[in-house]
């Protein structure tokens, strides 16, 4: 199994809204056998010397998620393999999610690519182009289990809250409802614990994660799962193809090896098949 991301250090905080914060692992954009130079292993361009930079949103765990300051998650995990197979470093910026629709931070040359837990569809591909899927996502209904709901039929008249800018919110609103929008999925858990919203629709791996925690699980639970067809990617820039193949490549060894199944048990739980191996073809 290849190593995991090593600590990372707050080194920015950005001033500008738009900006995000700079977590890095262990390396500065200098190192890279002191050459200095842009291009990693197989030609890959780099935006910054030594390192691959990776556009997230944090909080959103099991994929990406800040813990005891360090920067972990499945999605940070898989990177990290890309990242060794060029022979570089991760890096991670926080940026806000709707970043990640329009590419702006791939285009602007602030980051080389974006994991965090995204759905692949059509509309985001007209600005991105998407790896292969490595992820298959259902949305789940999370509910108090004082509030009567059973499933996402008993939603209707109900306070729902979803997070901004995702396929959940976008599903919850072709469903009649109107959701109310969170920042961030600790928001949305927050908003759920607060009785700001009786239930939530959100990705079922994050509501998994979250009834890890006992308490969580005593007062919560889920009301029903949505099979919507959504199938995870990381994007690189318009045109990037030999970024987009190394990651591809990456994903496909790590099914391969048993690496894969390690971090799905580590990050999200039992090892579900059906989960982690979406076709290609149906993205």
């Amino acid at each position: 199994m290849k190593t995991t991301l090593g600590r990372r250090t707050r080194i920015l905080a950005a001033t500008t809204a738009t900006a995000g914060l700079v977590l890095v692992a262990g390396c500065t954009s200098s190192d890279n056998g002191g050459s200095g130079t842009k291009t990693a292993a197989g030609g890959v361009e780099l935006v910054k010397a030594g390192q691959l930079t990776t556009c997230t949103h944090l909080p959103y765990p099991p994929f990406q998620s800040e813990i005891d300051g360090k920067v972990q998650g499945f999605d940070v995990s898989l990177i990290d393999l890309v990242a060794d197979d060029l022979g570089v470093k991760q890096s991670i910026l926080d940026t806000p999610f709707e970043n990640f629709k329009t590419g702006a931070f791939l285009n602007s040359g602030e980051c080389d690519l974006a994991a965090a837990g995204m759905t692949i569809t059509e509309e985001r591909k007209k600005n991105v182009d998407f790896s292969d899927p490595y992820f298959e996502a259902t949305q789940a209904v999370l509910a108090d289990k004082k509030s009567g709901i059973s499933s996402f039929a008993d939603l209707k008249g109900k306070k729902v809250g979803a997070q901004a800018q995702t396929t959940g919110e976008d599903y919850a609103k072709s469903k009649g409802l109107d959701p109310v929008s969170f920042e961030s999925s600790d928001a949305v858990l927050n908003g759920l614990r607060t009785g700001q919203v009786e239930a939530v629709v959100i990705d079922y791996p994050v509501v998994q994660g979250w009834l890890k925690d006992k308490a969580n699980a005593a007062a919560f639970e889920v009301a029903e799962q949505v099979n919507t067809g959504e199938q995870y990617g990381v994007t690189v820039k318009k045109g990037n193809d030999k970024l987009r193949e190394a990651i591809n490549k990456a994903i496909k060894d790590a099914k391969a090896d048993g690496t894969y199944k390690k971090l799905y048990e580590q990050w999200i739980g039992p090892y579900d098949e059906s989960a982690a191996a979406p076709s290609p073809a149906s993205s």
